[in-house]
Formats: C-alpha cells, sequence, structure tokens
C-alpha cells in the first residue's frame, strides 16, 4: 500500500497538473517500487534522504536496467520530492543532487522511404474491418508521426478529412493540430464506412474487432506485424513510425522548428536528434558515392 504522501501527489499530478492515466500509472508504479526497496530501511518515502535514493538507483542499475528506465525513475522521485517542498512538507529535495546514470547515445531507429512505400502501397490488408483498420492505423501513424498512446485516444469529432486536419492531445494533455493530405483522408472514409457496417457505436475513433478502445499492446501487435513483412530492422514499433516520419520531414528538407511542432516536442532540443539520421545518411551516401571518400 502506498503511503499517504504517494498517494496524494499520485492525486495532485492526475487531478491538477492533469497528467495523461497511462503517465501517472507510470509514476506510481515506479514510487511503488521505490517504496518496496526503501522498506529494508524501515522509512516512508517522504522521509528519505539523498543516500537512500542513491542506493535504489545503483540497486536498479545492478539488476541490469537501461539507463533511460532507471533516469526515469529518477526523475519521478525529483517531482515526488518538488511536490513535497511545495506542500511545505519537506524543505529540501534530496534526489535533486543524485547524478542521473549516462545514457548510450543511440539514433533514433527508421525505415527506409522505399520500405514504408512497400507497405502503403504493396502489402494487402483484408477487405474486412480489421484490414482497413490496420491499414488506416499503420499509415496514420507514418503520415502524422503521433504517439501511439495519441492514436489510442483519438476521437471521432477530432478527424476533420473536410479540412484534412487531426487535432490530438499530447502529454501534459497539451493540443495540437496535425495537417494530413488526400491519401490518408481516403483512408479515413474508408475506415469510417467500415466501422458504420460494422455497427460499432463508439466515442474513439480507432476501435479493436469488438469494437472497443484500443490498447498500447494491440496497436504493438498490429504494427509488428505489418512491419515483420518490409523490414529487418530489430526495433518494430509504433515509435519507429514516428521516428521514420521526422527522419524523412528532414531529409525532404523541412523546416526543424515546423517538425517540432508536429512531434509535439516541448524543446528543439529533442528533434535535433533527427538531424543526426540525416547526417549519417549523407555520410554513407558520401562514402558508398565519391571516388575519394576512402583516401
Amino acid at each position: 500500500m502506498p503511503s499517504s504522501k504517494v498517494i496524494d501527489f499520485i492525486e495532485y499530478i492526475s487531478q491538477q497538473r492533469r497528467y495523461s492515466p497511462l503517465t501517472v500509472q507510470q509514476y506510481q508504479s515506479d514510487l511503488i517500487r521505490f517504496e518496496q526497496f526503501i522498506s529494508q530501511f524501515n522509512l516512508p518515502a517522504e522521509s528519505c534522504s539523498r543516500l537512500e535514493i542513491r542506493s535504489f538507483i545503483a540497486h536498479e542499475m545492478k539488476l541490469g536496467l537501461h539507463p533511460n528506465s532507471v533516469n526515469r525513475r529518477l526523475s519521478v522521485l525529483k517531482s515526488f520530492f518538488r511536490y513535497l517542498v511545495l506542500i511545505e512538507f519537506r524543505k529540501d529535495n534530496p534526489a535533486h543532487s543524485v547524478v542521473a546514470p549516462k545514457k548510450p547515445k543511440r539514433l533514433p531507429v527508421f525505415i527506409s522511404e522505399t520500405q514504408l512505400q512497400d507497405m502503403l502501397q504493396k502489402i494487402s490488408y483484408s477487405n474486412d474491418f480489421s484490414g482497413i483498420r490496420d491499414k488506416t492505423l499503420m499509415e496514420t501513424l507514418y503520415q502524422t508521426g503521433m504517439r501511439r498512446a495519441e492514436l489510442i485516444q483519438l476521437k471521432d469529432l477530432d478527424v476533420n478529412t473536410a479540412q484534412m486536419q487531426l487535432k490530438v492531445l499530447g502529454k501534459r494533455n497539451k493540443e495540437r493540430i496535425l495537417p494530413f493530405g488526400n491519401s490518408l483522408a481516403q483512408q479515413f472514409l474508408n475506415y469510417k464506412t467500415a466501422k458504420l457496417k460494422s455497427g460499432f457505436s463508439s466515442p474513439y475513433f480507432f476501435l479493436t474487432n469488438q469494437g472497443k478502445p484500443l490498447y498500447p499492446v494491440f496497436v504493438q501487435r498490429i504494427v509488428q506485424r505489418v512491419l515483420n513483412q518490409i523490414t529487418t530492422v530489430h526495433q518494430k514499433s509504433p515509435h519507429v513510425l514516428r521516428h521514420s516520419f521526422a527522419t524523412h520531414m528532414l531529409n525532404a528538407g523541412a523546416d526543424i522548428n515546423a517538425v517540432k511542432e508536429l512531434l509535439g516536442h516541448q524543446s528543439l532540443a529533442a528533434t535535433q536528434v533527427y538531424t543526426h539520421n540525416s547526417i549519417e545518411q549523407l555520410k554513407n551516401s558520401y562514402g558508398q558515392a565519391h571516388p575519394r571518400s576512402g583516401q
């Protein structure tokens, strides 16, 4: 059972900060994990010092967890103690000075434009509701760059085929408008027709075969099944399509600030990582084509 202050914090980020349900669930899971670890010290989470937090971080690293996962848990603890300072329960944030593990530099995985054209044009989907939905889902992820959680939360009212734009609810409940082209507009109309024929009644745009809202694993399975047919990249997830969207946009000369807005990034630094993919691609092209590249 979480401590009372953890419960208060979860309610605070859910009700007042209006974090998404998935984010709230992750925060709660990380804090419960922390409480389970510090139970050996007979301390509630809110009374911990920097020493216990450092021990927890070291413990997580010894378990072989990826630095990104450990850093996320440290970030959650910083937010928790920041809240305790805010409500004047504590005067300090003991997690603030804890050094985060170094993240290995890794470029985002993306799929080539040729392979994704195969996905859009050559892969045959069934003509029933599930096939039309899967095709629409894949094209939506690649042609808009939206996140999986944003796709799941998409409502019928958010899809405007007349104006060819989507309204999505991103991180921290921040709304943004995403444009799309004629091909996706037609695909949306095909899907709407299939959904109508199926007799499903739900405010959510994308539905399961039973007419229920999608869930993360369901989307992952669809993406993995389709990507297995066109690529050998090890990572086959909805986020790979988002990476591909951003990389292809920048390769085609799109303004980086425009790509930032389309992706819903808060900072330009988060978008700039995709420029490294473009630079690596240029280096590879130079190495393969220039007669003196190897000299």
